[in-house]
């Protein structure tokens, strides 16, 4: 078996994206897909995700037919625990590879890019100057605040306080310091630890709806902010925790635009405002509210995120026969 992929990263996020191997994937709605790839061909995930090829932290992008009208490409997002429905850090990288690959006509200053995730239809703007795409921004589907100020009793932790938004994923949004953590002095273990018990314990004890589908209504993280939610001209330090206590380098595309659905219901950003948003590797997204929206009965708005993606590689991988190990495995 030989699997080709290009590897890319966004903010230091990595991005394997599946260039090669992988079987046609039948017709159908892009969450019919990712239904059929996570019961049929999780085994290509491991391969890919986990090691030795890859990593704990690892992330990957499988390009599928699109169904969307109007989608220039439809992408599943792969994980150390499944499939996701959006990926923002993903968008961006996809964004300039498709303009570099040419999957869609090459336009300067800007081109656009139709993406169709799971959650919905993403457009990309990717920044063309002499032929070379650059910095990409893109606008997700609507986000909205789905639960405000609550408050739950976390084991070694005791009350802590969070809000829940969907930026084209669920996110728990909590203020760091309720855990006696600070950016910059505290180890990112710790961090982690404290994101997953929230995480945890919200899953088993607080539902969520989508307006949209069911398949969209899981909580995909926590997001540990440094509480700097109102508007400044400051950047604002978070860490994202999601899927199974995976950590993203990058700020996160769709918890910034969680946070941003979040900031505007609290009106703490207004429309056309600009935040930075930083990660814990110290690397930025711009995040404004572009307009508002509607998502079911949620008030919501349209973010609008941008960043730079890079590439760090081109691989051809093989599995052997007999290599048991070589189908994936994981030790943290």
């Amino acid at each position: 078996m030989t699997l080709t992929v290009v590897d890319m990263h966004t903010g230091g996020e990595p991005l394997r994206i599946v260039t090669g191997g992988y079987p046609r994937i039948p017709k159908g709605t892009i969450l019919e897909k990712r239904a059929y790839v996570r019961d049929h061909l999780d085994h290509l995930r491991k391969i890919l995700i986990f090691e030795p090829r890859g990593h704990y932290d690892m992330y990957g992008a499988l390009l599928v037919e699109p169904d969307l009208p109007g989608a220039d490409l439809a992408v599943l997002f792969m994980h150390n625990e499944g499939y996701s429905t959006m990926c923002g850090h993903a968008i961006i990288a996809l964004g300039r590879y498709a303009v570099d690959e040419e999957l869609v006509a090459r336009q300067e200053p800007v081109t656009t890019v139709n993406l169709e995730a799971p959650c919905g239809l993403i457009v990309a703007s990717v920044e063309v100057r002499d032929g070379k795409a650059g910095s990409v921004s893109f606008e997700s589907v609507p986000a909205f605040l789905f639960a405000r100020d609550q408050k739950i009793e976390l084991p070694g932790f005791g009350p802590v306080g969070f809000d829940i938004a969907y930026g084209g994923a669920f996110y728990a949004l909590a203020d760091c310091r309720q855990f006696g953590l600070e950016f910059g002095r505290d180890r990112v273990r710790d961090f982690v630890d404290a994101a997953t018990v929230l995480t945890g314990k919200l899953k088993a004890e607080f539902p969520l709806a989508h307006p949209d589908h069911a398949d969209l209504a899981f909580l995909y993280g926590t997001i540990l902010t440094d509480g700097q939610d109102a508007f400044s001209g400051d950047a604002t330090k978070n860490i994202c925790v999601f899927a199974d206590a995976e950590v993203d380098r990058s700020p996160t595309g769709s918890g910034v635009t969680a946070r941003l659905a979040a900031m505007h219901a609290k009106s703490e950003i207004e429309i056309g405002q600009t935040r930075v948003f930083e990660s814990i590797a110290g690397s930025r997204f711009s995040g404004a509210v572009a307009r508002t929206a509607k998502a079911g009965r949620h008030d919501a708005i349209i973010a609008r995120v941008g960043g730079r993606a890079y590439y760090s590689g081109r691989t051809e991988f093989i599995i052997e026969p007999d290599d048991d190990l070589g189908r994936g495995f994981l030790l943290r």
